[in-house]
């Protein structure tokens, strides 16, 4: 049985991926209009994964030492400060503002990773693929709420969509309460005997490579693909309120699968798992190149959602399975830095390969890559197979 922490932290999750979603929908419009020429469109977008690649080891250090509860106050009192910023920055149309505010809501969307680990740990053992699926789930309340207050909000002032930073700012405001009513555990001592590996050593280790491969890959194909969406959208000639809602069902995607998720994971195995999510975003790029229709980009974004799911939470999963307890923060932070630094450039991409290449051909970009993850986990497992061999 998951405890109420468990169950707190999954709801801080929902709060905090609400956010994100509200960010998707109406960052890559704000750009469009705000940048000084159509390639820097996605400019914020990869300001907010600099903030979120650059803070992910820090955060994970910090909170080994000073705890989660510490650690995710200061994360989400960062995300009320970019918000307030953000707001300031579309009402004066300052698009270099716009980008700082959004590289400090990286920074609190990369604190705010850090849930589904600490979830691991509020967990038994044997229920930490159900935590990180619970926790993971709880973006289906994003799903709902995100695109949804994009479109509430949109027209909240005479300035367009001015009014989501303001809900965003309420969004992490109310974050912040909530981590200060959670019990969260104090940070374990650190074992005097043992000695944390290097970082080198550590990506020696077959089982943590792979799960670090697929979980970036995956999460930088759903980036990219997501966030050049509203812009091949808008080309088409679809309206605001036809791409949020492609937004919101492929957020569904992305989070109602979590409740199943960890079982799958539990009978099938972590790594047929990842196989399937891998098929699944192959799927999306490869139906992006038969139509331009509405149900075109539903059905492919409602796949990508699916195939990041089983991608990120079984990498998730392989990852925690892959490190002694000494290693825990390096890990969790490499892990983050390697997965956010890669989406980075995911979104930084997106914009200037969508006005280069076109809806089509950016998809198919996506392919190699999605086959490196892949064959990465299977000649992975050959590895830790043969090294278990020779160690015995």
């Amino acid at each position: 049985m998951l405890g109420i922490t468990v169950w707190g932290l999954a709801l801080g999750q929902g709060l905090l991926v609400t956010g994100n979603i509200l960010l998707v929908s109406v960052t890559a419009l704000i750009g469009h209009k705000l940048a000084p020429s159509l390639e820097l469109a996605t400019l914020p977008i990869a300001f907010q994964f600099l903030g979120l690649m650059g803070v992910t080891l820090p955060a994970a250090l910090l909170m080994g030492w000073l705890g989660r509860k510490l650690g995710f106050l200061i994360g989400n009192l960062i995300g009320v400060l970019g918000a307030a910023l953000a707001y300031v920055a579309v009402e004066g149309q300052l698009f270099e503002l716009f980008c700082l505010s959004t590289f400090l809501l990286g920074m609190a969307i990369g604190v705010g990773q850090q849930y589904r680990f600490a979830a691991t740990e509020h967990a038994p053992k044997e229920k930490a693929p159900q935590a990180i699926s619970l926790i993971m789930g709880a973006g289906i309340v994003a799903a709902i709420l995100g695109p949804n207050l994009a479109v509430w909000f949109a027209d909240w002032s005479d300035i367009k969509y001015l009014g989501a930073f303001a809900a965003l700012f309420g969004l992490y405001a109310l974050t912040t309460l909530l981590i200060l009513l959670l019990p969260l555990q104090k940070p374990a001592p650190l074992s005097k005997t043992e000695q944390a590996s290097s970082y080198l050593t550590l990506l020696k280790n077959p089982t943590l490579l792979s799960a670090i491969t697929a979980g970036a890959i995956g999460y930088s194909v759903m980036v990219l693909v997501m966030t050049a969406t509203p812009l091949a959208m808008q080309g088409c000639g679809f309206g605001f309120d036809s791409t949020a809602s492609v937004i919101q069902w492929h957020v569904l995607g992305m989070f109602a699968p979590s409740f199943i998720t960890g079982r799958l994971i539990t009978r099938f195995g972590t790594q047929k798992i990842i196989y399937l999510g891998c098929i699944m975003l192959l799927g999306c790029v490869l139906l992006n190149q038969f139509g331009l229709t509405y149900w075109h980009f539903w059905t492919a974004l409602v796949l990508l959602g699916i195939g990041w799911n089983f991608t990120f939470i079984g990498a998730t999963n392989l990852l925690t399975n892959s490190y002694r307890p000494v290693d825990k923060a390096r890990v969790q932070g490499l892990n983050d830095f390697m997965v956010f630094s890669t989406s980075a450039a995911a979104s930084l991409l997106a914009g200037y390969w969508y006005n280069l290449f076109g809806w089509e051909l950016l998809n198919l970009l996506m392919i190699p890559a999605i086959l490196l993850a892949m064959f990465t986990l299977m000649s992975s497992r050959k590895r830790a197979v043969l090294l278990a061999r020779s160690e015995s």
